[in-house]
């Protein structure tokens, strides 16, 4: 598929939105609907759905599926959850992240 930079006005409605191209199963896994197989689009939707904040819960839930079967252990588990929590607060701005610290070098 070509570039094109009329791609938002050619993609449908549900683009990159992880809710509905790749929603919860019955059995507590994610997995693509049959209309989004079919999609022309589907890649490079799933790709920037799992590219948002909701693809860091994503992958938390591929942790601790993986925590849960046995095969990973605790303090993988650990390091890895603290990383995507590292990932997700570098993502979003802080609040007041733009003023200076004047608390420093005052006794």
């Amino acid at each position: 598929m070509t570039k094109d930079t009329n791609q938002k006005e050619i993609a449908p409605p549900c683009y990159g939105i992880l809710d509905i191209v790749f929603p919860m199963g019955t059995e507590g896994l994610r997995g693509s609907p049959p209309t989004c197989m079919a999609c022309p689009h589907k890649t490079e939707c799933l790709r920037r759905a799992l590219k948002g904040d909701q693809g860091m819960t994503v992958r938390e839930e591929k942790v601790d599926r993986a925590y849960e079967s046995g095969n990973m252990g605790f303090f993988e588990r650990w390091s890895m959850k603290k990383a995507i929590h590292r990932r997700t607060k570098q993502r979003t701005p802080k609040r007041g992240g733009d003023r200076e610290n004047h608390s420093n070098g005052r006794s």
